[in-house]
């Protein structure tokens, strides 16, 4: 199987994973050892300035909900749009950290997007290949503004309807997309 590195995985209705219904996992890593990813549209109740202030002295500019990435625990690691803390391109113009001084300077310096995780999901090689297989999780090529939506709460549905458009524009064989169908 090809990597899914950058892809969306949308939670099928019919995945039953208290972890998992209902959520966007953007893959970060996927090859024959395994794949990991974070979960985009689950937010924690803290904010990412307080938890910062718990773990360094600096001030942090970013008031932005923290993400649970997933139900396997890690160390903190954020998405975002500067190339030059990146430790990983996941797609263009969305970047990946882990090392606490990319952190800190995304987390101390203005101008840029990013999103903080907490804990992160992840599968064992062939795992992911089987749970895609039963059909636990739909598909969708990962984009910058699915990765930093104004709305994670509508996120699932947003992912699953484009999906679901793509699915049935295929179907039919058709060359022009209406942006609003009903409205013919």
């Amino acid at each position: 199987m090809e990597s899914l590195q950058g892809h969306l995985l949308a939670a099928s209705p019919y995945l039953v994973d208290p972890n998992f219904v209902g959520t966007v996992v953007l893959i970060i890593q996927h090859n024959e050892n395994g794949a990991f990813g974070v979960i985009l549209n689950r937010l924690h109740p803290k904010r990412i300035k307080e938890l910062w202030a718990e773990v360094s002295n600096t001030p942090c500019v970013n008031d932005r909900f923290l993400n649970i990435g997933g139900p396997v625990s890690g160390p903190l690691m954020a998405l975002h749009d500067v190339p030059e803390l990146a430790e990983l391109e996941v797609i263009p113009g969305v970047y990946f950290s882990l090392q606490r001084h990319n952190l800190e300077r995304l987390m101390t310096e203005e101008g840029h997007e990013a999103r903080v995780f907490l804990g992160h999901s992840g599968w064992a090689g062939g795992q992911l290949e089987g749970e895609l297989a039963q059909g636990s999780w739909l598909v969708a090529k990962a984009t910058k503004d699915l990765v930093f939506p104004e709305n994670e709460r509508e996120l699932w549905k947003r992912v699953v309807f484009s999906i679901g458009r793509t699915i049935l524009v295929n179907a039919l064989n058709l060359r022009h997309q209406p942006a609003h169908p009903w409205l013919n």
